[in-house]
């Protein structure tokens, strides 16, 4: 093994900030000291159109690599968003047609180049060597390869145990994204938690093609806006980066405090001793301008700062608070504050309602039911407020104006 020297173990201590397993730390090492350029992989499937907060943890430790001098190795899942990776999931994904795939791909490049350095970015598609893979391939691999070593998985195995489907595709995924590693000569892959069964078939299948194994690197999911899921599009709580800079900021500051802990160490290089040691309040604001300046730019950031100071720190309410006429046939404010796009799902809303972060003309409204009507007599409007940033003036409309 190379020796580590004083800089290579400071780089090797920025790589691994928050990393939650590493296989193996020695081989990183190794590479490290080596002083080559590494080929670092990240494998995305374009399952959605915008990319969110919890893939920017991963792709900004990808950036950090590539700061070091390292290449980044990213690779758009074209072949396989065809199957949906399995992982972390109790339930087979629903299939997405290829427009849908290439229209959702076709994005993603501009947007992880607002993480990534363009200059030493490789995007791949995966398609270019799993297709002849699975004409030519596959079966030597399927032939080396167990049924019960693929059951090992966890999510697998508690399907079975629960006698839930697991399709024969979904078993494969794993062998491709396995032989991505080998395709593209990856040194290092980079994954979520939810990821490590993938990656380690990556060292398996690099090993089986007389390869240098890679260093597999797990991150912990980043934790959305309802405090308790992982970040996900499927659960309507994520920051996506398409979001104007407002709403990324407001978003930010609608974080509990705990939350924001968790966002400052895996989004940011902030020493995280100093962070506790701030007022929450601040801490939070500085995460957001940072933020909305990292993808917006830095008059963003400085902006919207500016205007939460002015607005919402003097408690005042901003000027030109977008206006909308609603129906009666609203039954609970979750189910209104979703039907104006005020939040990402009746949950999402339930739990502002409930943590008191919700108000009707500047009163705190802690029950979701509605009651009564929502005041249509002469037109009368009503202000909402969904935490301390998101501002609507809503009329409900009468029975003759609905029916038009």
């Amino acid at each position: 093994m190379e020796a580590m020297t004083e800089k290579n173990a400071a780089a090797l201590g920025l790589l691994t900030r928050g990393c939650l397993e590493c296989h193996t730390m020695e081989d990183l090492r190794s590479k490290i000291a080596s002083g080559k350029p590494l080929r670092v992989k990240l494998g995305v499937d374009p399952t959605f159109a915008a990319l969110h907060l919890g893939h920017t943890v991963i792709l900004s430790r990808l950036r950090a690599f590539q700061d070091q001098g390292h290449t980044a190795v990213l690779i758009i899942g074209d072949f396989t968003a065809r199957i949906g990776d399995p992982s972390g999931r109790d339930t087979t994904r629903p299939p997405l047609s290829l427009e849908d795939i290439k229209a959702n791909a076709a994005t993603y490049r501009d947007q992880a180049f607002r993480v990534l350095d363009p200059g030493r970015t490789e995007i791949r598609f995966n398609s270019e060597w799993l297709e002849p893979f699975v004409q030519k391939d596959l079966l030597s691999v399927l032939r080396r390869t167990t049924v019960g070593q693929l059951m090992q998985r966890e999510d697998f195995s508690a399907r079975a145990r629960a006698a839930l489907p697991i399709t024969l595709l979904e078993i494969l995924y794993p062998l491709f994204q396995g032989y991505e590693s080998v395709a593209v000569r990856a040194d290092v892959e980079l994954g979520g938690s939810d990821q490590l069964f993938n990656l380690l078939m990556g060292r398996a299948l690099q090993k089986d093609y007389g390869q240098e194994p890679q260093v597999a690197m797990t991150l912990p999911l980043l934790v959305g806006l309802d405090g308790s899921k992982k970040m996900s599009k499927s659960y309507g709580n994520t920051i996506s980066l398409t979001e104007g800079a407002r709403e990324l900021f407001g978003k930010i500051m609608s974080l509990s405090d705990e939350l924001m802990l968790s966002y400052c160490e895996l989004l940011t290089q902030r020493d995280m001793a100093q962070v506790r040691k701030t007022h929450p309040l601040e801490a939070k604001k500085a995460l957001a301008a940072e933020l909305t300046a990292r993808f917006h730019g830095g008059p963003a950031g400085s902006g919207e700062l500016q205007f939460f100071e002015d607005t919402f720190s003097k408690n005042k309410r901003p000027e030109n608070i977008p206006e909308r006429k609603i129906s009666e046939e609203v039954s609970s404010w979750s189910q209104l504050l979703v039907k104006l796009e005020l939040v990402g799902s009746r949950k999402e809303a339930q739990r502002l309602i409930a943590q008191g972060a919700f108000k009707v003309d500047g009163e705190v409204v802690r029950r979701d039911p509605i009651a009564g009507s929502l005041g249509t007599g002469g037109g009368r409007a009503i202000v909402l407020q969904v935490g301390r940033h998101k501002f609507c003036k809503v009329t409900a409309m009468t029975a003759k104006e609905s029916s038009r």
